[in-house]
């Protein structure tokens, strides 16, 4: 067999038990408040349609998707079909020839797909929750993978502005549950479709925010040559500018997009959303969501967010963590027909997703996983040999009965080389069932932080206090 080198693909990781815990600590703290609002578990395969997927992220989405090349193109019946099929994907154009298939990019989509699927047997309003990875051919950088995980809160079958309210509160009540300083910003697809409207061209929306959507990666100036490269007058562009400059208070900017973009019908309905999400949310208790002694996430407009995904109709979310150099660790939106795609209109929608893997990067940086999260089993036996290791088995199962994590040493060592090994997996206590001076049915217990060694019945061990 020829060697390879070993290697990871470029945008992908390997997880270590310590890196896993910390994980593992995040999920479990969004699959609970998940919970806590009623939400229940779905997933959904890795692999989709492609014709689910293409169209709906947009021009600059759809490049991101990873194609999955069909089965059997080595065989000679096919081989023919397949080379005129890459030459229409070198040409830009999907071809079922050479690929159907594809990693999901999002799980909103593939959601969508599965309720459009199963409407008849959904009690609507329908709360699902996910939690699932997603692929991205993207260029990797911090905080920025190929692959990687999304947990995902949605609610399909209801037009009431209640739901986004509540999800504004399951993103505070995780972020405050993690320690994370952040603030949740919220605009409205109305208003920019208004915006468009106001400055006269209404058919160029999705260019419009697709260049605002990049307004922090590349500034206002980069953003202005866009525009005039997609065809926009100076006029419109100066308008879109002037628009992407509103600051202040939240009243304050709501009166200045109100003066702007008032005379639109769609205009002002999508500023009375955003009027009634922010009462509601401070009605609602907002200054007591946060627990004691930890810093509470906070609420904003942001009227130059645009979330550049197309199928957007409403409210939109973004989070970003305060103080931290990363890009959005969370965002979403209202989506009022993404299953009229597939043949189901009529369905409104509305959800939020949670980067995992840049909130692991944030709480890294910012230091704020519990110390306990890197421990190993609290207990490891020592092994003097196969007497002694055949009683220290029998009592370390006892111990894991009761729900304390136990493990022997693999062999009869030194002393010195168990000990090390206990340490550098950072378990907590090392218990020998011999030495000098130990009464019969005892054993002696040493706190590895401390040093404090006891001698103690074995009888007594699964109710120490570890």
């Amino acid at each position: 067999m020829a060697k390879t080198t070993a290697s990871l693909p470029q945008g992908t990781r390997d997880f270590t038990a310590d890196t896993l815990r910390k994980r593992n600590f995040i999920l479990a703290t969004i699959r609970t408040v998940f919970e806590l609002y009623g939400y229940e578990p779905l997933e959904t395969p890795a692999l989709e349609q492609l014709d689910t997927l293409m169209g709906k992220y947009g021009e600059e989405g759809d490049k991101l998707i990873f194609k999955i090349l069909n089965n059997g193109l080595h065989d000679p019946a096919n081989v023919d079909k397949a080379r005129a099929a890459f030459e229409q994907v070198i040409a830009g154009k999907n071809d079922k020839d050479l690929t159907s298939r594809a990693l999901r990019y999002d799980l909103t989509i593939p959601f969508a797909r599965y309720v459009a699927m199963n409407i008849g047997q959904l009690t609507l309003p329908f709360r699902r929750y996910q939690m699932q990875p997603v692929w991205r051919a993207d260029r990797p950088q911090k905080g920025r993978y190929r692959e990687f995980y999304q947990c995902d809160a949605d609610v399909v079958g209801s037009y009431s502005l209640v739901n986004e309210v509540e999800l504004v509160f399951i993103y505070s009540t995780v972020f405050n549950r993690l320690g994370i300083p952040a603030t949740i910003k919220i605009n409205n697809r109305k208003i920019l479709a208004a915006l468009a409207i106001a400055c006269g061209a209404e058919d160029q929306l999705t260019p419009i925010t697709m260049a605002i959507d990049k307004l922090d990666k590349i500034g206002p100036e980069k953003v202005s040559l866009e525009l005039s490269q997609r065809g926009l007058q100076p006029g419109q562009i100066e308008f879109i500018l002037k628009y992407l400059g509103i600051s202040g208070s939240p009243a304050a900017m709501i009166n200045e997009a109100e003066a702007m973009l008032g005379e639109s019908e769609t205009g002002r309905k999508g500023i009375e959303e955003i009027r009634f999400i922010l009462d509601y949310v401070q009605a609602a208790g907002w200054a007591e969501n946060a627990p004691a002694g930890k810093t509470a996430a906070s609420l904003a407009i942001d009227f130059t967010l645009a979330r550049g995904l197309n199928y957007y109709t409403g409210t939109i979310f973004e989070v970003k963590a305060d103080g931290v150099r990363i890009g959005s660790i969370g965002g979403g939106g209202r989506y009022d027909d993404l299953t009229g795609t597939f043949g189901v209109p009529g369905i409104p929608g509305v959800g939020i997703s949670f980067g995992v893997d840049r909130i692991f990067d944030v709480m890294e940086e910012l230091q704020l996983f519990p110390d306990s999260l890197g421990a190993g089993p609290a207990v490891l036996f020592f092994n003097g040999g196969e007497a002694e290791s055949r009683a220290a088995f029998r009592l370390m199962q006892a111990l894991r009965s009761n729900g304390i994590a136990a493990e022997l040493y693999h062999e009869a060592a030194k002393a010195d080389k168990q000990f090390k090994y206990a340490e550098k997996k950072q378990i907590r206590y090392m218990i020998s069932l011999s030495g000098r001076d130990l009464p019969p049915g005892h054993c002696f217990i040493k706190n590895l932080a401390t040093g404090k060694q006891e001698n103690i019945p074995v009888t007594s061990l699964v109710g120490y206090p570890y």
